[in-house]
C-alpha cells in the first residue's frame, strides 16, 4: 500500500495551524490591558479631558487597567462613555498589544444662552451644559428664551455658520419675543433687527449689499438700527 505523504504532511500542517492559534487564542484572552490612551477627534477645544473620561470610567465601569482583556465589554464602555453630556460619540477598540483606545467625538457648541439658565446650543439643535475646562467663543443668546424660539435661535446660527464674514462677526442673538430677532456685530454699534427666521437668504443679501455700501461711505457709525423686517429693503435709523 503506498502512502500519500503530500496528504499526511497537509492533515499536520493543518493540526498545528489549529493549535497555534488556539494556543495563541488562549494567550490572548489571559492578557491583561496594558494602558488606556483617549484621542479626541476634530475640535482641539476640550470640553472634557481624558482625565475626566478616566474617572467616568471607573466610576461607571471599575477599573480598566490590568483587567483581563476577556472581562471588557467593549459596547458597554462606549455607553458609558457616551454618557457623559460632552460627548457626541465613542468608539472603543483593544489594540493586539492590550492597550485600549477611545476615539471621542465632542459636541459642538454653536450658541450660548445666557440668562436664568446659562447653557449651549448645539451643532443638532440641542442644549448642552457649559463645561468648566472650556468656554467656547460662539455668539450669546439673550431675552425671552423659549422652545419655539431656540428652535429660531439654531436656525438663525445656522445659516450664519455658512458664511464666513457673518461667522466672524455676529456675536449676540437677542430675543425680543418669538419672531423678532436682533443681531449685534462685532466691530459696528448698530443693532440690526431682523424680524423673523423667514427668507434669511433674501435678508442677508439685502443687509450684505447695505454693508458693502455704508463701508465704502464711511457711514456705518452713523447708524444705529439696521432692519431687515421689510420685504425686499433696509431701513436705517440714524444715531
Amino acid at each position: 500500500m503506498r502512502v500519500n505523504w503530500d496528504y499526511i504532511k497537509l492533515v499536520c500542517l493543518s493540526v498545528a495551524v489549529v493549535g497555534l492559534y488556539g494556543f495563541a487564542d488562549q494567550r490572548s484572552k489571559q492578557k491583561k490591558v496594558d494602558g488606556i490612551t483617549v484621542k479626541f477627534v476634530g475640535d482641539n477645544n476640550l470640553y472634557i479631558t481624558e482625565e475626566a473620561v478616566n474617572k467616568l470610567l471607573i466610576q461607571n465601569y471599575g477599573p480598566v487597567k490590568n483587567r483581563d482583556k476577556e472581562q471588557l465589554v467593549l459596547n458597554t464602555i462606549e455607553e458609558v462613555i457616551q454618557s457623559n453630556a460632552m460627548v457626541k460619540n465613542a468608539q472603543v477598540y483593544l489594540t493586539v498589544n492590550g492597550e485600549l483606545i477611545s476615539k471621542i467625538v465632542q459636541r459642538k457648541p454653536i450658541g450660548r444662552v445666557e440668562g436664568i439658565s446659562k447653557f449651549y446650543l448645539d451643532d443638532l439643535g440641542e442644549r448642552m451644559p457649559l463645561s468648566k475646562h472650556h468656554s467656547a467663543r460662539v455668539p450669546i443668546i439673550t431675552g425671552e428664551v423659549t422652545g419655539k424660539t431656540l428652535e429660531d435661535a439654531y436656525v438663525i446660527l445656522n445659516y450664519i455658520n455658512g458664511d464666513d464674514f457673518l461667522r466672524k462677526n455676529v456675536i449676540g442673538i437677542h430675543i425680543v419675543k418669538e419672531g423678532k430677532y436682533q443681531l449685534r456685530f462685532r466691530m459696528e454699534n448698530f443693532v440690526v433687527n431682523l424680524g423673523g427666521v423667514e427668507n434669511l437668504n433674501e435678508k442677508f443679501k439685502n443687509f450684505m449689499a447695505f454693508y458693502a455700501k455704508a463701508s465704502k461711505d464711511l457711514s456705518l457709525s452713523d447708524y444705529a438700527i439696521v432692519s431687515l423686517e421689510f420685504s425686499n429693503q433696509v431701513v436705517c435709523t440714524k444715531i
